[in-house]
């Protein structure tokens, strides 16, 4: 009956998403905002909601490492979903055709996982209100990136693809504002089924005897990233080449501040400090999967491997997500 439920919960996560994804490029199209942007914080944040239920439902029922491991978990899916993406759609060449604009994003992503890793390798102690001093830091280098990256962003052609026929006669049916609400309404229906997720799988984690850490880097990670990789594959059909990858890059930003809110409402202290020292190791692969990433997106942009070779950098990628999940499965 758990299992039963937490499948459920993952198949209203994925019908919702592709609404939201499908609402998302009809705003993209028609204001100002561009994919880009869109993707990276409205698309990114309604894809993360489940991740924000699955981390404070976990902190509800005093399980911290599920909060913390399901954050890193899902960055880390995140990753290997842009990767096997852009591999199965090769002939697309996503990384090529997005520009450098995302690239931005993900050095930002990169030094905000660079400060947890610090924090969890080298912690001071230091703790302001119960909270650790690292989120204060993690809030302020994030607000501070989505200025200057709101202010550096240039106008970009959505696609090197003439629109499809299925775009055009969405784009024309639904008017804006019928948009924005089911926009809303979708991302609610996340929301919900978020909570689910991780109420089941905190169950299944104490009915299969596997470690909390294991379960939400993998499990509950996987499903509350489901959104993301919905919203992906309707993005690229749709040909939002922008909107596919500033989901994906835009959604781990968006993670990381899960980690404060995690912090904000767990009163017994600092959240890093009751982790399972395996997470240290979670956050390594992010750090490692993030950079082979952005090296993937420079090599292609600059046309070194648009050829034969374009799909390596995004198969280096994948080898070591499933490289790194054996090591912390076997760990765990």
């Amino acid at each position: 009956m758990i299992y039963f439920m937490f499948i459920l919960a993952a198949a209203f996560t994925v019908i919702a998403a592709i609404r939201l994804s499908t609402y998302a490029d009809i705003i993209s199209e028609r204001t100002s905002l561009g994919g880009m942007m869109v993707g990276t914080i409205l698309l990114a944040g309604a894809t993360s909601l489940p991740e924000v239920t699955t981390s404070l439902t976990a902190i509800a029922v005093n399980n911290p490492d599920i909060a913390v491991s399901n954050v890193l978990g899902s960055n880390l899916f995140n990753l290997f979903i842009l990767a096997g993406l852009d591999l199965y759609y090769r002939k697309h060449k996503l990384f090529a055709k997005v520009g450098t604009s995302h690239l931005s994003t993900g050095f930002m992503s990169f030094a905000l996982t660079g400060i947890i890793f610090v924090a969890m390798v080298f912690p001071t102690g230091y703790h302001f209100m119960n909270i650790g001093l690292e989120m204060y830091f993690l809030v302020l280098f994030y607000f501070i990136g989505m200025k200057w990256l709101i202010m550096n962003q240039k106008d970009e052609v959505f696609s090197e693809v003439a629109p499809t026929s299925e775009s055009t006669y969405h784009t024309g049916a639904i008017s804006l504002r019928r948009a924005k609400i089911s926009f809303g309404i979708s991302a609610f229906v996340i929301f919900i089924s978020g909570s689910l997720l991780t109420i089941y799988g905190d169950a299944i984690a104490v009915s299969s005897g596997l470690s909390s850490s294991f379960i939400g880097t993998f499990l509950i990670a996987g499903a509350t990233s489901l959104p993301e990789a919905v919203t992906v594959i309707v993005a690229i059909q749709l040909a939002n080449y922008h909107l596919a990858v500033g989901n994906i890059l835009g959604s781990n930003l968006f993670n990381i501040l899960i980690l404060v809110l995690s912090d904000l409402f767990f009163r017994s202290g600092p959240i890093l400090s009751f982790v399972h020292p395996i997470t240290t190791l979670s956050v390594v692969a992010v750090l490692l999967l993030n950079i082979l990433v952005i090296v993937g997106m420079i090599l292609s942009q600059s046309g070194r491997f648009n050829g034969k070779l374009y799909s390596v950098p995004s198969i280096i990628v994948l080898s070591f997500y499933l490289l790194l999940s054996f090591i912390i499965f076997v760990l765990s």
